[in-house]
């Protein structure tokens, strides 16, 4: 197949930082090219170069044999590039068919030429098998019916080269065998895809080639017929990485957490709790499987003070709790939030002041009113060691470590605590293989030790290396939990999609 896009030489710094270096790719008509890379491997930069949000400091691009003109995303959207963002950009307020029309037609145009819209959207739909109704608000609309609204967007605009942003990172196992239906469908048309996921299995089933980078450079391309998911992730992390498993239930021990019919309003325009009753014992993981969106922040938020129910209990050892954080904090429940720099760090803050937020007003990090700076230096420099933080200084604020390297700063900032209760909200989301065998080893420790742990999760394969009883939340239900082996991937699919009895 011809080649219809070529990178040759691209190099970008930031300051002292190298985050593309001489990277030379290319991708052919009707082909799925996987790029991966740990976190801060390069390739969000090398996306954004090639969409036109930054301009390289060296290199060019060719599309279907034209130069690209750098740093002009208009440029990238008339050469036939389209991208799907993880986070969607979408107006829920609007129609389907106003969402793809906005940004389309020319503000000079007397009127909105709606009818041929309509009918086109009813082609590209039916053509690559996206069903949507053009007048369906998108509010109202299923996560994995929205990722089709925002590739018929792009294939709307005329995109050729697809670029999917970690596609399933939120959808049901369903929704991923669909969205793959349609890749299909696109390749047979012609289109080509670059496909970033840290999803390897998922990487092996879609892709025809993948391209591994690793702290700027281009390390390795593979066919993927030729190669496995531990040789992908060795490729990635320059280690053999193996992922940890629960290897055995072991016996667990006394109720820790106990949720007697819990409910509350709406939170934050998404689904509040409906008469939700849980369980969870010293020694276990309790996982919630869902899609975003269908209360599982309402749960994580109540967990931890942050909400009021609105009817029923909640018990931690007994212990009657409600919505005070610091009770919670006292009553030795961690948490490690779904928003690591939004909510479980402060940005602009140093490493080592994130690293006692929760504790600093303790004697042993407060000393006549002030913080003890040396203690909390002290503290920190002994998570950063035990946890394996990778920074250049405990002065550093916060916000400058990668994902990964801040989650593990948050959750060695609870498990140093030996929390009774344990609530984890994603916890390796946006995560590479690497980071994840680290999050996961430290999870299963934790529960060991015996930590009555609840993880919400969109993960299934975290859900299931993980857990040792399994619920899904759908619509603020919660369904009854199970034993990890007696459910299926279908099973939790169906559930997570409401067609399953609660």
């Amino acid at each position: 197949m011809p080649t219809v896009l070529r990178l040759t030489g691209i190099t970008k710094r930031f300051g002292d930082l190298l985050a593309n270096d001489v990277i030379s790719l290319s991708l052919d008509q009707g082909e799925v090219l996987a790029l991966l890379g740990e976190n801060g491997a390069g390739k969000s930069t090398l996306v954004s170069i090639l969409f036109g949000h930054y301009v390289a400091d060296a290199g060019s691009i060719e599309v279907f044999g034209q130069p690209l003109p750098p740093g002009q995303p208009r440029a990238a959207l008339a050469a036939g590039i389209g991208m799907v963002h993880q986070h969607f950009s979408l107006a829920d307020n609007l129609s389907v068919l106003d969402n793809v029309l906005l940004g389309s037609e020319p503000l000079t145009a007397f009127k909105s030429e709606r009818g041929t819209a309509r009918s086109r959207l009813g082609q590209l739909s039916a053509r690559f098998g996206l069903k949507v109704e053009p007048d369906a608000r998108v509010g109202d609309l299923s996560v994995g019916e929205k990722q089709r609204v925002e590739i018929l967007k792009a294939l709307y605009r005329g995109a050729r080269i697809l670029i999917l942003d970690e596609p399933t990172a939120v959808l049901t196992p369903q929704e991923v065998q669909a969205l793959f239906a349609t890749l299909r469908q696109m390749l047979a048309e012609g289109l080509s895809v670059i496909f970033i996921s840290h999803k390897l299995d998922e990487v092996l089933q879609v892709a025809h080639r993948v391209a591994v980078l690793r702290a700027g450079k281009l390390v390795a391309q593979a066919v993927t017929s030729t190669v496995t998911k531990a040789e992908l992730a060795t490729m990635m992390v320059g280690r053999e990485v193996t992922l940890p498993h629960r290897q055995e239930d072991g016996q667990r021990g006394e109720a820790r957490l106990v949720l007697n019919g819990i409910s509350t309003e709406a939170h934050h325009g998404r689904a509040g709790l409906r008469q939700l009753s849980l369980e969870v014992h010293a020694g276990e993981i309790v996982a919630i499987a869902g899609v975003a969106g269908n209360g599982q922040d309402a749960l994580a938020d109540l967990l931890c003070g942050l909400l009021l129910a609105s009817s029923g209990t909640v018990r931690v050892d007994g212990r009657v709790m409600g919505a005070e954080p610091r009770t919670w904090v006292q009553a030795a429940v961690g948490r490690v939030p779904e928003d690591r720099q939004g909510v479980g760090a402060i940005g602009d803050l140093k490493v080592w002041e994130n690293a006692v937020l929760e504790r600093y007003p303790e004697r042993r990090f407060n000393r006549a009113g002030m913080v003890n700076r040396q203690a909390a230096r002290k503290h920190a420099g002994a998570l950063v060691e035990r946890f394996d933080v990778r920074l250049a200084s405990l002065e550093a604020p916060i916000r400058s470590l990668s994902g990964g390297n801040v989650q593990k700063l948050l959750l060695g900032r609870v498990l140093s605590e030996q929390p009774r209760v344990l609530v984890v909200n994603q916890p390796t989301w946006g995560l590479d293989v690497g980071a994840v065998a680290f999050i996961h080893g430290e999870l299963l420790a934790a529960r060991r030790a015996g930590a009555a742990i609840v993880l919400i999760s969109e993960d299934l394969d975290e859900v299931f290396a993980l857990a040792n009883r399994i619920a899904v939340m759908h619509a603020g239900h919660l369904t009854q939990p199970r034993q990890a082996a007696h459910w299926s991937v279908a099973d939790i699919g169906l559930a997570m999609a409401g067609t399953q009895a609660h």
